[in-house]
């Protein structure tokens, strides 16, 4: 397995991608504004994220409206909600096998359990990896898409914001902590694994013959107490010629 060092820097590379998935499914500025045209002068600051829609005033006010209807977002913007909340929830047990199979706790078992553990906790990281990976590469080719577009008008367009960028390097801790993760396990063992404590020959043996003693000593007592009362006389008395 790999060194205790590197499985406590995947598992902070991972803790940092999940903390970036999460910042970044809550952050507001997924797309913002562009500065194209006649919006170079204007006084709004538009932002649009997964949850809400924000809106900066030149006199320091800020406000957001909260997106309440889900049938009426486009479907890019839908799977981008659904891939990052199942993202969080994955990286969040992924975290929690994690604990368990470093190899510098004292939880989870033995060194096979601990192995089983960390595969699967790193299988958890990648996969929320991809999950975070897929809606930030979609929403980016929306957005891009959306732009390059002669027919939308220039008020309409936006570039990508920084929750984008968050989601990407984020997606990247995860794939890199879950990579360690998984070859941690992989390859030959090294060192003792789980063993099995088996007696010594000698004491084995002495065992036996004291299992052997203790039945012929059951088996004595057993015939001497089916035997009738008069065969358990072992002397005469006077009595018995009177």
């Amino acid at each position: 397995m790999a060194s205790t060092g590197m499985q406590i820097f995947g598992f902070v590379l991972a803790l940092l991608g999940i903390l970036g998935a999460t910042v970044a499914t809550l952050l507001p500025n997924w797309k913002v504004r562009a500065d194209v045209g006649s919006n170079i002068i204007t006084v709004i600051s538009q932002m649009q994220g997964l949850w809400m829609d924000c809106n900066w005033y030149s006199t320091g006010m800020f406000s957001c409206t909260l997106k309440y209807s889900v049938l009426s977002l486009p479907a890019y913007l839908q799977t981008a909600r659904t891939t990052m909340v199942l993202c969080c929830v994955l990286a969040a047990m992924g975290l929690c096998l994690a604990s368990l199979g470093l190899k510098c706790t004292r939880w989870g078992g033995g060194r096979r359990s601990k192995r089983h553990a960390t595969i699967a906790s790193g299988g958890c990281f990648v996969a929320a990896g991809f999950l975070c990976l897929v809606p930030a590469s979609w929403f980016t080719n929306e957005v891009i898409t959306n732009f390059l577009d002669s027919s939308v008008p220039e008020s309409n367009k936006f570039e990508p914001g920084g929750a984008v960028y968050v989601a990407f390097v984020s997606a990247g801790f995860l794939f890199v902590g879950g990579s360690i993760f998984c070859m941690s396990c992989s390859g030959k063992r090294h060192g003792p694994q789980d063993l099995i404590l088996l007696p010594h020959p000698d004491k084995l043996l002495l065992q036996q013959q004291q299992q052997q003693l203790l039945q012929q000593q059951q088996e004595l007592q057993h015939q001497y107490c089916s035997l009738s009362p008069l065969d358990n006389k072992t002397g005469y008395s006077l009595q018995d010629y009177v």
